[in-house]
């Protein structure tokens, strides 16, 4: 059987926090992920992307980077199953809150409206190695802004911006990407620029 256990999980300290520091954007059909295994689409051998290649994107090898304030980003992966129908996949979400209204930011909110994308998730967490833990969703099928609003607020104290959630579904589980040396996404096997203006 090809779903056989492998190992177990023991009780870890109590080191970790919660929370999104940023969110990274690039175009499904412009990726390609871990080329020896195939590109966007296919899971990564072993849940781990180890090479990204976006160099043939109409924006050249551009990860669009959306830095976000404390408290104001998640993702959520849901496992859905079937008992009766033998049936598992994964619904993930990624939801931001971009503070303040701009052209420049209606104008990107309604292209990223108008496209499948992987997004990559830069967590709070601290992994083992002392990197922060990146989580990339929609490999498979590509996530999609399909709910947002855009609020000014009441109160001089509410928020006034963009409240954003891209979602989709995947036949396996979100993907962890390797890590990395100095900054997130500096790996020598990426060919990726982080853009974040």
């Amino acid at each position: 059987m090809a779903c056989e256990l492998t190992k177990g999980r023991q009780l870890d300290c109590r080191d970790t926090v919660g929370g999104v520091k940023a969110v990274y954007f690039v175009q499904h059909a412009d990726a390609s992920i871990n080329e020896a295994g195939g590109g966007a689409g296919e899971e990564p051998a072993s849940g781990t992307i180890s090479d990204i290649d976006i160099t043939n994107s109409g924006s050249g090898d551009k990860l669009f980077k959306y830095e976000v304030t404390r408290g104001t980003a998640s993702f959520t992966e849901t496992i859905t199953g079937s008992t009766e129908n033998g049936t598992v996949f994964f619904d993930q979400s990624v939801n931001i809150k971009l503070h303040k209204l701009s052209i420049a930011d209606r104008n990107e909110i309604k292209l990223l409206s108008q496209n499948r994308l992987i997004v990559f998730v830069e967590l709070n967490q601290i992994n083992s190695s002392g990197k922060r833990v990146i989580v990339a969703l929609g490999v498979e099928n590509g996530l999609q802004l399909n709910t947002g609003t855009n609020v000014s607020g009441a109160a001089l104290g509410d928020m006034a911006g963009s409240d954003l959630t891209f979602s989709g579904q995947e036949s396996f589980p979100a993907s962890i990407v390797a890590d990395y040396s100095n900054s997130p996404f500096d790996n020598t096997a990426f060919t990726v620029t982080v853009h974040n203006s």
